[in-house]
């Protein structure tokens, strides 16, 4: 199932891989943010702070493994990301 708010680039060529990069990126971007506001915090949550660092290497390693993902795989990384972002946008 997908969700109507994720563009669908299925029918461009690569368009699996770009999505799935994309959407990789964007949690990427949203934990170096996270981990720089929790950097600057009165009084930082080290807790959070070492959840947000162990988390940024998965997906670090994951973004890389698009470059020889095939589309399946390109889509599901794209799918576990996709949730995983909404997840951390609602948090």
């Amino acid at each position: 199932m997908t969700d109507p708010d994720t563009p669908d680039f299925s029918g461009l060529e690569g368009g699996e891989e770009a999505q799935a990069a994309g959407i990789v990126r964007d949690v990427v971007l949203w934990c170096g943010t996270q981990i720089a506001a929790e950097h600057r915090a009165p009084v930082p949550d080290e807790e959070r702070l070492e959840e947000l660092k162990a988390g940024r290497p998965a997906a670090l390693a994951d973004q890389t493994q698009l470059a020889t993902a095939d589309p399946q795989e390109a889509a599901r990384i794209a799918e576990v990301y996709a949730a995983r972002l909404k997840e951390l946008n609602e948090s």
